[in-house]
């Protein structure tokens, strides 16, 4: 062994299948990243092959890699270093982040709380009545006029006539109407509005549905909203006469399309100011959400505006509460309080090249400032998912937030993605913490108990609870999908389950593959997974539905580990110890 080192195979590379099985100890070097070549090279996961294991005092042995993992100083979850099963793919330590205690969509008095709350409702009844009259007269009052205002008006990509602005004034007055028949008397304004030459574009916090009602009272601004809002009675013709844009936040042409909008109508003095809510969704105004980058994307000078809602008794944001309760809250308050501030014109920065992601920031935290709250990464995705877990009855649906702005700047994971893998956590049968057992685990991914599967959940179990949460289920899958060798290691796996090529894979085909890497699978298992594949439902599994399948479900990527191992095993002739374990 005197002239042996560590890069040398301490085994012969050359081995007999007759040769009984070697025990090989795994060195592991934490000096760097490893090369491209060795993460192609995962260890088979045959009973051939046996490691050196300890015992952790619970019956379960597990490989003697404990390096940290996870750890990142920053209260995020760690934990000994289990064996990593998806190794071969190149993934090292991954993170997942605290918990967040803060639900920035929460109403706090969704509830009638209180003898003083009830007797109040009751004794504005009468009142509530006469305002609500006041609201549908006022809005067929404005309802009408714009009618009268978008009447004949066929060029609506230029300008708004002169004339047919000043008919939407009987609209605007309306508008304030219906804001007293909602409670607001008076509303408190702290500054002014810049001038459209100063500043072309106003950004606001967005509490509740008040917010765009005073806004386009107040300043009868171009906003830019969902498509589905051109849908809504009343509003919809409303909404079209502030020629509004329209954007499809889920559509990256949608959303281009706006932007170039936006840039068109900010630049040119005849059209009204722009006006955009960054933050996409209404909050309890409590928070600032993440912001959106279309109204900084042109990069023209931006007025902030905050708006607040002081209250002691009735929570006036529009949160986890529908929209026919809040409007029967409001109209049975004797005063509800709103406060509008705006804030100074903030400029992009001319003598640097400044990032619209750095532009936001600096609105963002002037807005943040001014009200006095904490920012955090929540975004549009997070109601996603609130509403999913709502939808399917969970305790605690908000422990299924995960703040989708970190989740889509670190894995590139749009919110549709996290909704779908909602989907299949919710399938896991999760208990009223938000939770999911080992077996949950398993049946939602068609696996049956072993020592891989075992291993796929312990990487995932970073905080070693035993029980696995949505976060750590969305971090763990999208840390997979993201590793650089997953997409090779999916194509590679189609390749080797469809032999000959024909396009499809059949189910003893599956199987063959994935007997390779757990053994003694029944044909009821084997069925079981296929059927996953199986997306169509066709008896048979496409190319496309493999696929597919494995961007649904990235963590059954390490069944087809050996694919790898068989595709370098058949370019390299001779294989030593090291690339094999």
């Amino acid at each position: 062994m005197a002239n042996q080192d560590l890069a040398s195979p301490l085994l012969s590379p050359r081995r007999h299948p007759s040769d009984p099985p070697h025990s090989i100890v795994t060195i592991h070097h934490d000096n760097g990243p490893p090369s491209k070549q060795n993460l192609r090279k995962p260890k088979p996961r045959t009973q051939n092959h046996h490691h050196l294991r300890h015992n952790n005092g619970n019956g379960d042995n597990h490989n003697g890699n404990n390096r940290v993992r996870g750890g990142n100083g920053n209260g995020s979850n760690t934990h000994l270093e289990r064996p990593d099963p998806f190794e071969f793919l190149g993934s090292g330590s991954f993170s997942v982040p605290a918990a967040s205690t803060v639900d920035p969509f929460l109403n706090h008095t969704d509830k009638v709380d209180g003898v003083y709350e009830v007797v109040k409702i009751v004794l504005c009844l009468p009142i509530a009545l006469v305002r609500l009259v006041i609201f549908g007269v006022c809005l067929s009052v404005g309802f009408i006029a714009t009618k009268l205002a978008l009447l004949g008006w066929e060029d609506k990509e230029n300008p708004m006539p002169r004339w047919r602005c000043r008919l939407m004034w009987v609209t605007r007055i309306s508008a304030r109407f219906i804001l007293f028949s909602f409670g607001y008397q008076w509303i408190r304004r702290k500054g002014k509005p810049a001038p459209r030459g100063t500043a072309p574009i106003v950004v606001s916090n967005h509490v509740s549905y008040i917010d765009p009602i005073f806004y386009f009272y107040e300043l009868f601004p171009t906003m830019v909203a969902a498509e589905s809002h051109d849908s809504i009675p009343f509003v919809g013709t409303i909404i079209r006469a502030m020629q509004v844009i329209y954007v499809n936040r889920f559509i990256p042409s949608s959303r281009k399309n706006a932007v170039n909008e936006i840039k068109r109508k900010a630049s040119c003095d005849r059209f009204p100011r722009v006006m955009l809510f960054p933050e996409g969704t209404t909050t309890n105004g409590r928070v600032i959400i993440s912001f959106q980058l279309g109204a900084f994307i042109p990069s023209y000078p931006i007025q902030p505006v905050i708006v607040r809602y002081p209250h002691v008794h009735f929570d006036q944001s529009w949160g986890n509460i529908s929209l026919a309760k809040l409007m029967f809250r409001m109209f049975t308050q004797f005063h509800n309080f709103m406060e509008v501030e705006y804030l100074p014109v903030i400029y992009p920065l001319e003598d640097q090249k400044e990032t619209a992601a750095r532009f936001a920031k600096r609105a963002s935290n002037a807005i943040a400032t001014a009200l006095n709250v904490t920012q955090t990464s929540h975004s549009y995705g997070d109601v996603m998912l609130l509403m999913k877990a709502v939808e399917s009855k969970q305790g605690k649906p908000s422990s299924y937030m995960v703040e989708m702005a970190q989740v889509e700047s670190l894995f590139h994971l749009s919110s549709q993605e996290a909704v779908d893998f909602l989907d299949k956590f919710l399938s896991m049968n999760p208990d009223s913490s938000g939770r999911v057992s080992m077996d949950g685990f398993l049946r939602g991914l068609r696996l049956r108990a072993s020592t891989l599967s075992e291993e796929i959940f312990r990487f995932l179990d970073v905080d070693n609870y035993g029980k696995i949460t949505f976060k750590q289920f969305l971090f763990g899958s999208a840390h997979v999908m993201k590793q650089p060798l997953f997409r090779e290691a999916c194509q590679l796996a189609l390749r080797e389950c469809d032999v000959g090529g024909r396009g499809y894979i059949s189910e003893e085909q599956l199987g063959n593959s994935l007997r390779v890497t757990m053994m003694n699978m029944s044909k009821e298992e084997i069925r079981e997974l296929f059927k996953l594949f199986d997306g169509d439902g066709d008896g048979r599994v496409s190319n496309d539905d493999f696929m597919s399948c494995l961007r649904r479900n990235p963590l059954l990527i390490v069944l087809f580990s050996h694919c790898l191992w068989h595709d370098d095993s058949s370019e390299a002739g001779d294989r030593t110890a090291d690339e094999i374990v």
